[in-house]
């Protein structure tokens, strides 16, 4: 299938959602730039209550109405406490792979707005030192955040500002190879996002009206469960944009659109994804069809939330997903692709 979708559009988007700072619950500032690009292309965006954005793009038909979600929150942690010796403990936003923060650099961020830099070590990080730096285990009991101030204390580090329940900023080390390959954290799922502001790049300068109206849900609490646990009551049906995964006995790879049958929450609409899987065959894209073991969507929220929908999940596949994760391009174009396909089937 031959569709002129902006690479160039799509990966300078990509690079630049990847490297806000996001962590669910503080997805404020993107926010903004995802509803000017929205607004520029000339549809229509608001937020619920809760912080989510809805672009709305009309259809020829209002005989149903299709809802695709996708979430700019991110991994993270916040500030639980501070110690004697002027160090942070801290507590998760989601579920990060702790062994890979160690030594990784971040910010902290205080309530009045202030950032400071910082790093993520074990509480034994010198090898001359602690005969257990490379043994201890790495979690959130045995490491803490070191902050580039002069601190001696807890009173020192009170005095920055910094208090309990200030939001930790994990750097995303966001980079785009020549080969295509998009390496960084959170690529799950500022990738979709990417994508999806993709789509609506390709329809704004083709002019194209989608056979049925669509709903775009940007959510913010995606990685705590319930991102889309609300959404338009409009909408029929839902598809979550959101990363394929990659490993074991998976046959996903990082070019392909993944399209889930199975997650954790059971199995997604047995209709959407036969037609998923059909207009992936007939034209010829690169796909998979995967269970996820350890797995939950936004469209799983949106049902345990009482909505009256049905269900599909699909995304680009990316590698070790909640550490530091890759995918490449060609998974990017296979996804806007087959959303396309199926907003106008």
């Amino acid at each position: 299938m031959d569709l002129a979708i902006n690479k160039e559009y799509v990966l300078n988007t990509a690079k630049e959602l990847l490297e806000f700072n996001s962590p669910t619950g503080f997805c404020f500032d993107i926010m903004k730039t995802i509803a000017e690009r929205a607004e520029k292309f000339g549809y229509a965006f608001e937020t619920n209550n809760k912080g989510c954005g809805i672009i709305t793009v009309p259809g020829k038909s209002n005989d149903k109405v299709i809802g695709l979600s996708a979430h700019v929150d991110t991994l993270g942690a916040m500030v639980r406490s501070i110690t004697s010796h002027g160090t942070l403990k801290f507590t998760l936003l989601g579920g990060p792979i702790v062994p890979t923060l160690d030594s990784e650099y971040c910010q902290i961020r205080t309530r009045e707005g202030k950032i400071y830099s910082g790093t993520f070590l074990s509480t034994s990080p010198a090898a001359h030192v602690f005969a257990d730096s490379s043994s201890k285990k790495r979690d959130p009991e045995n490491m803490e955040i070191r902050i580039d101030e002069v601190v001696k204390s807890k009173e020192d580090v009170e005095k920055l500002g910094i208090g309990v329940g200030d939001f930790i900023f994990i750097d995303p080390k966001t980079t785009i190879t020549e080969s295509g390959f998009i390496k960084s954290r959170f690529i799950d799922d500022k990738g979709s996002v990417a994508c999806l502001m993709g789509l609506l790049e390709f329809m704004s300068r083709e002019k194209i009206t989608p056979k049925y109206t669509t709903k775009i849900f940007i959510s913010v609490y995606e990685e705590v469960g319930h991102g889309a646990s609300y959404i338009p009551s409009d909408i029929t049906e839902m598809i979550a944009v959101d990363m394929g995964c990659i490993g074991d006995d998976l046959s996903c790879t990082e070019y392909d659109v993944s399209i889930c049958a199975k997650d954790s929450g059971g199995p997604y609409d047995y209709n959407m994804v036969t037609s998923l899987v059909e207009l992936s065959k007939e034209n010829k894209l690169d796909y998979a069809v995967d269970i996820y073991p350890m797995y939950g969507s936004d469209v799983g929220a949106a049902l345990r939330g009482g909505n009256n929908i049905r269900g599909a999940l699909i995304g680009p596949g990316v590698h070790a997903s909640h550490g530091m994760e890759r995918t490449h391009y060609n998974a990017f174009e296979n996804t806007i692709k087959l959303v396309y396909l199926y907003i106008n089937k």
